[in-house]
């Protein structure tokens, strides 16, 4: 087989030996070589002995007369000779080209693929291959790589096709296997009026990249286990039970971006306050891997200390602002921190830079919190203020992070208005609805981003469910004489509740200790509030005055300053805060037997 024949059948060699054509032509006008000639040292044309310009394509490396001396023969910048001559494509040996080549060459012709030519390369790669045997039967290795289909194709369609990182057999070397069409003269044509009197064939060049296939393989391996390192950290600090309140069902989920996305610092806590009031947090570090989870431990742990002090929404967002930009000043968070009251039916809440909070109402209308929305956390000069949601009986509400509703190339206010469509139409149980969310937005697998879901409900109750839930009030009037009329209401309540001998005794004694401590250090109006749950007793004390109590040991020689210390003491816990509209209100809570 003569390679130099079929090898101007390459794409594109007829093109550039036209295009060489034309320059010498145009060349040959000028009276000018195939090659520019070198000049000599004054500048002039190098010529001949005879006066004729020098060739300079048979000068090759030997001395060449010069004005000063001896040529070098590597045509110096100073013109001592000429520039050395430029061999042609077309003067080289394609056999010698491919044979030289490091990467492996075969070439196969006709429909069945007979084995035309391997280099040296690729010989020494697979051994020796056998001439004019089909690629199936001498090549079996482009069978087991998967590119005899390839083959098919290219030499089908005439266009070339490659094939990445493929493994060749027994997890040896890794291939970029490209596939290009040729077409040579035959050797004898068919018949005198042969209307294809060109070979077809497909010239196989495998480069070996073992080596970049193990750098990425390492690479990859190394992103997984930081993915690993930081989705494991990710899910160990947060909660691994959520409370559960008495008064709300709740449940969450989290969901980590898929394989090829980083795990971000997404995070969610459920926080019982005292007095059936619960602080609910979601919040997201705008970051990446274990430095985000690492941040995102930080500000949970912070939240969850800055919520015993009973707080308002707006004052917990304002400390923790402070706290992330000395965690990181580089990094920032958005959160949602709210507080359930079941007293009131409303969900107090304060935002900082994070998506609202939905609300679907008994009657299945679902609302959108409105502002107030600060800045996100660790901007800090913001002063966060604080709004309301009703969340009644039979009342669903949601809160989430952006990964749940923001997709690439669409306005997050459409994921959102996304969300509020599925849960208008999502029923069942907390952690029904969180699936059911998840799904109708798309969340899967391979999602792009982390996702962090709560969803919590206020029941309805009805029938015998409602029996265990009461509530009684008594606005507290008039000077001394409203701790006796106290004690007697709380007596004929708790005993109308049919508690036991014990409890009653126990809340009627914290009733009297409570309202004593208000009658003598708060201001007006003071109320006395008793409720129960299917869990636990509450008796709680407000007045109009916002100098919160603290527990302190009295000297025996005090008359007062005891009142705390006992209700300390008898009841399960404890606390005070101060009431939106201004002064404060004091609690304790005993836990029902065989609860």
């Amino acid at each position: 087989m003569n390679f130099t024949r079929w090898s101007a059948r390459f794409p594109g060699t007829q093109r550039r030996a036209a295009a060489r054509s034309e320059h010498a032509a145009a060349q040959a006008k000028r009276g000018e070589g195939a090659v520019p000639a070198a000049r000599g040292a004054a500048g002039r044309p190098a010529t001949t002995p005879d006066g004729g310009p020098a060739d300079a394509t048979a000068s090759g490396t030997g001395a060449t007369p010069g004005a000063g001396g001896a040529g070098t023969g590597t045509g110096s910048a100073a013109g001592s000779g000429p520039v050395p001559a430029v061999p042609s494509l077309d003067e080289l040996s394609v056999r010698e080209v491919l044979g030289r080549l490091p990467a492996l060459v075969a070439l196969v012709h006709g429909p069945e693929h007979r084995v035309a030519y391997v280099n040296e390369a690729y010989t020494a790669g697979f051994g020796p291959r056998r001439a004019g045997a089909p690629a199936h039967e001498a090549l079996p290795e482009l069978g087991e790589l998967g590119l005899l289909p390839l083959l098919d194709q290219v030499q089908r369609s005439g266009k070339p096709r490659t094939a990445k990182n493929r493994t060749a057999p027994g997890g040896g070397h890794c291939y970029t296997v490209t596939c290009t069409p040729v077409e040579f003269p035959k050797a004898a044509p068919d018949t005198e009026a042969d209307p294809h009197p060109h070979h077809t064939g497909v010239l196989i060049h495998l480069a070996d990249v073992t080596d970049h296939a193990e750098a990425a393989e390492r690479l990859r391996a190394s992103e997984r286990r930081q993915r690993e390192a930081a989705v494991t950290l990710q899910r160990s600090l947060l909660p691994q039970e959520l409370e559960q309140p008495d008064d709300l069902r709740i449940a969450a989920t989290y969901h980590p971006g898929g394989t090829e996305a980083a795990v971000g610092g997404d995070w969610y806590d459920v926080i019982t306050l005292g007095a059936g009031r619960t602080a609910l947090v979601i919040g997201d570090v705008m970051g990446r891997g274990v430095r985000a989870a690492a941040v995102m431990g930080q500000l949970r742990t912070a939240v969850r200390a800055y919520a015993r002090l009973d707080l308002p929404p707006h004052e917990v967002l304002q400390l923790l602002d402070g706290l992330a930009a000395e965690i990181d000043a580089s990094q920032i968070a958005t959160c949602v921190y709210a507080v359930h009251d079941p007293n009131e039916g409303l969900l107090a809440y304060a935002s900082a830079g994070h998506l609202p909070i939905l609300v679907r109402d008994a009657d299945g209308a679902v609302h959108r919190a409105a502002d107030p929305t600060g800045p996100p956390l660790g901007t800090g000069g913001w002063l966060h203020t604080s709004g309301t949601i009703p969340l009644g009986p039979g009342s669903t509400a949601v809160l989430y992070t952006d990964g749940l509703v923001e997709r690439r190339g669409e306005d997050i206010d459409e994921g959102v208005a996304a969300l509020e469509r599925a849960l208008a139409g999502a029923q069942g149980t907390p952690a029904v609805i969180c699936d059911r969310l998840m799904r109708a937005l798309g969340v899967d697998a391979d999602h792009d981003d982390d996702v962090a879901v709560m969803v919590l409900q206020q029941p309805h109750r009805t029938g015998a469910d409602a029996e265990l839930f009461h509530n009684a009030a008594l606005d507290l009037l008039g000077g001394v004489e409203a701790a006796p009329r106290a004690r007697a209401f709380a007596q004929g309540v708790l005993t109308s509740w049919r508690f036991p001998v014990e409890l009653c005794d126990l809340g009627v004694l914290a009733a009297s200790e409570l309202v004593a401590n208000s009658l003598q250090h708060g201001t007006p109006p003071m109320r006395l509030r008793l409720r129960r749950t299917d869990r636990r007793l509450i008796v709680e004390v407000t007045d109009g005055d916002d100098h919160l109590p603290r527990r302190r040991r009295a000297e025996p020689g005090d008359e007062t300053g005891r009142g705390i210390s006992i209700v300390a003491t008898i009841a399960s816990s404890w606390g005070c805060r101060r009431t939106p509209g201004g002064g404060k209100a004091v609690w304790c809570e005993f836990a029902l037997p065989n609860k």
